[in-house]
């Protein structure tokens, strides 16, 4: 099944567009929900779903942002820093599109039933939000924003979940992070790290000079070994 571009039903009536990679597996393997930046399912997005299905997992992709203005934005696109207003109710309408990407996926035979909520920046509170209340096994966020006003959820989360950021990261001050980390200490399900020298957007190669080669395979080397200990 190659990899492709296609429609999820939303719970609302409308369809709405996700890039779905499938790996070549006689048996049924966990998956990996991408939220996506502010800039949505781009070129680098894409790529990361490609490395996952390639590493042997299923990886969804949806279009968080069809309410408003579909579809990948540049940079430079003055609809990029406007379609995600207001942010605390865009993140918690959002929160159905991974719950219905997580139903279509529960019909895809080569599905195992297990599932990772995966954000980055925009999507990163979904790390958070996937495993605490929408059905999701783990969570992974990279370089996640507004991530203060979603701590509290970690509390009773019971499931993995992994924040990861650069110690330069502006969106992710230090009072945020060492917020994070203690709750990292204190919670069993709940590991952070702070990267030295690693700035925000450190995932996406094509859309910021940021990108950090060490920290993006440090990054998925997490998400591969929180999805490998779900293939059971």
């Amino acid at each position: 099944m190659p990899n492709r571009n296609i429609k999820v039903g939303s719970s609302e009536g409308r369809d709405f567009d996700c890039y779905l990679a499938v790996p070549e597996t006689q048996q049924p393997v966990p998956a990996v929900v991408l939220a996506s930046a502010i800039h949505g399912v781009d070129r680098d997005l894409r790529g990361i779903a490609d490395e996952f299905a390639a590493s042997g997992f299923i990886a969804a992709a949806p279009d968080l942002f069809w309410r408003t203005v579909p579809g990948p934005l540049e940079r430079s696109d003055p609809r990029a820093a406007t379609r995600a207003q207001p942010r605390l109710a865009r993140i918690r309408t959002g929160e159905q599109d991974l719950v219905d990407v997580l139903s279509l996926l529960r019909k895809l035979p080569s599905f195992n039933g297990s599932a990772a909520a995966m954000g980055f920046c925009y999507g990163g509170p979904y790390a958070v939000l996937g495993p605490r209340r929408l059905g999701f096994d783990a969570g992974i966020s990279c370089h996640g924003s507004q991530m203060h006003d979603f701590i509290a959820e970690l509390e009773g989360v019971g499931r993995p979940v992994c924040i990861i950021w650069g110690d330069q990261d502006h969106l992710a001050p230090a009072p945020v992070r060492e917020s994070y980390l203690a709750a990292g200490a204190r919670l069993n399900d709940v590991e952070v790290h702070v990267v030295p020298g690693v700035q925000h957007g450190y995932m996406m190669r094509g859309k910021t000079a940021a990108f950090d080669r060490k920290a993006y395979d440090y990054s998925m080397g997490r998400a591969f070994d929180i999805l490998g200990s779900l293939r059971t």
